[in-house]
């Protein structure tokens, strides 16, 4: 039995530190959108250069662009793009069954 390449290929992307993360904080924000800051923020135990690494990574996978306002001060923001949005929407499934089947220690969570 051959496995699917295209089925590969996608945890190969997912299957990278904090890229399915990142999407799924991306599609939790308004319009799909988020700055740097924000995002370092939000989540926490993410480096500036893991983030940077990471965003550049997604960008070139067609999941993310990265946006540059013409104004002064430049505004840089982050969002999701279409490939990006249905990547999304695979993954809400799979947060699903996370509720139901995986078992964290709250506290465990929290203290971190």
């Amino acid at each position: 039995m051959k496995i699917c390449p295209y089925l590969e290929s996608s945890f190969q992307i997912l299957g990278r530190k904090w890229n399915g993360l990142i999407i799924h904080y991306l599609s939790l924000c308004p319009d799909g959108r988020s700055h740097f800051s924000e995002m370092k923020r939000d989540i926490e135990e993410i480096t500036p250069r893991a983030l940077s690494l990471k965003l550049s990574e997604l960008s070139e996978h067609e999941l993310i662009v990265k946006k540059v306002s013409g104004e002064s001060p430049v505004v840089i923001s982050y969002e999701l793009t279409e490939k990006g949005r249905a990547l999304a929407t695979a993954l809400q499934p799979i947060q699903q069954w996370a509720l139901e089947y995986q078992k964290i220690n709250m506290e465990e969570s929290e203290s971190k």
